[in-house]
């Protein structure tokens, strides 16, 4: 089910990040008291009381600078507020409000978005608080003292998000229409796919990289069964755009990734996988989803009878965390292929939703031990008890033991490869949770 997405947004060097790593419950941005440092990994799964919300953390918006830097800070702040569902606005105590703090809330209150202040760095209730008073002036309703280093009023924060949250609309989302996300970088052919698909140019089509700005939803019918295909805006390579602007890339792949059950990764036939590439890959399989890379601009490409294999071999070295993932080497432009989509996305998502009956798992499971015993430490030999499955969307099996510290990675992976040898799960991930007889979580 699609999650509210809250997103932190404030100028450079206020604390965005501290109060992102405080809520995600690890350490996830990299925090340094120097502006623009905010890097790599910026969602996080959160949760509060019974509520759980996909968390943003943005690079910052310092709405002067020059000409350029205005623009594409205004960009930013435009595709956040379009992909948040709440919006977290930070704020400095110390440094008072400031004329940037100002521009910011201009742009948020134009978005009509929920926005709920957060003034940042009240170590001390006492010595600021009369401090906090002096941003009612930005007209975006009542500030909240924070203090993210100190985790202090972070429960009120909290409060004063989810109260925003209308769940009803994503209770609603959870219809049975299949919901395909298509995501890569720019101009490897997203809007073609989904163009040809549908067999009229809905979607707008250039050889400008980074026409589609935001996430479209398509719905297309095929052979009976309505499909709904979100397209999304691609990343881009960093020595091609702004840095910031990649990070708001992520966030709408991260998005239309979360809202999905498959995601077709478009990879582009003659420029290779990429680390890119890769990246989008990773977003997909920590959420769990239903994977197909589909090659494109597979007609540009010189071939022979071992062309494909050798590309496989290539992308699976790449993207070595998901070998488990379905392939497709497809043109848009010439339609080769692209019927084949639809039965390989059909065949994931009966996989995706494959239930494995808790008799025949255990048969598995003891074969699989008795042909390579368990590991062992300082003597302690890891024994395994019961193995069920729980979830599907992705498949979820939880295996019991007598010391889950035991259940190593890579004995982990055998049992894993084990069950795929039986009965495939072919284009989705598989999750394994080691618990203890007590019932402990790992």
């Amino acid at each position: 089910m699609s999650k509210p997405v809250v997103a932190i947004v404030g100028r450079p060097n206020v604390g965005k990040s501290t109060l992102f790593n405080v809520l995600a419950g690890e350490a996830i941005s990299i925090v340094k008291d120097t502006p623009g440092v905010t890097r790599d990994r910026i969602y996080a799964d959160c949760s509060w009381l019974d509520m759980n919300f996909t968390l943003i953390d943005t690079g910052g918006i310092e709405p002067d600078s020059s000409d350029i830097i205005l623009s594409q800070m205004r960009e930013q702040a435009e595709i956040a507020i379009a992909t948040a569902d709440v919006i977290i606005f930070i704020v400095d105590v110390r440094q008072g409000l400031v004329d940037s703090d100002s521009k910011v809330a201009d742009m948020l209150r134009k978005s009509r978005k929920p926005v709920v202040l957060a003034v940042n760095k009240v170590d001390s209730f006492t010595k600021f608080g009369n401090d906090v008073y002096e941003f009612y002036n930005l007209g975006i309703g009542d500030p909240v003292p924070v203090s993210a280093a100190s985790r202090l009023g972070l429960g009120e924060l909290l409060d004063e998000v989810t109260k925003h949250f209308d769940l009803s609309q994503y209770e609603e989302e959870e219809d049975e229409r299949p919901r395909i996300a298509i995501v890569g970088k720019p101009n490897v052919g997203k809007s073609s796919i989904i163009n040809h698909l549908l067999g009229e140019n809905r979607v707008i089509v250039s050889d400008i990289a980074g026409t589609t700005r935001d996430a479209v939803d398509t719905e297309i019918v095929h052979n009976g069964t309505e499909y709904v295909f979100i397209d999304t805006a691609g990343i881009r390579r960093k020595s091609k755009i702004k840095e910031d602007l990649e990070r708001y890339s992520i966030i709408r792949t991260v998005t239309a990734v979360e809202r999905a059950d498959v995601v077709v990764i478009v990879i582009d036939a003659e420029e290779g996988v990429t680390e890119q590439d890769a990246k989008i890959a990773g977003i997909a399989h920590d959420r769990g989803k239903g994977i197909i890379v589909a090659v494109n601009k597979w007609d540009a490409i010189e071939k022979d009878d071992k062309t494909i294999y050798e590309y496989t071999r290539k992308i699976k070295d790449t993207l070595s965390f998901m070998q488990y993932a379905e392939f497709i080497f497809i043109s848009a432009k010439t339609g080769q292929r692209m019927n084949k989509l639809f039965e390989l996305i059909d065949m994931v998502r009966e996989n995706q939703n494959l239930r494995v009956a808790t008799g025949v798992l255990n048969e598995i499971m003891t074969e699989a031990v008795a042909l390579q015993q368990p590991p062992s430490d300082k003597g302690k030999r890891l024994r395994l008890y019961y193995i069920t499955q729980v979830a599907v969307k992705p498949p979820t099996f939880v295996i019991f033991v007598n010391d889950k510290q035991l259940m190593h990675f890579s004995y982990t992976r055998y049992i894993e490869n084990k069950i795929r040898e039986a009965f495939g799960f072919r284009g989705t991930s598989l999750r394994f949770i080691a618990r203890e007889r007590s019932g402990k979580e790992q």
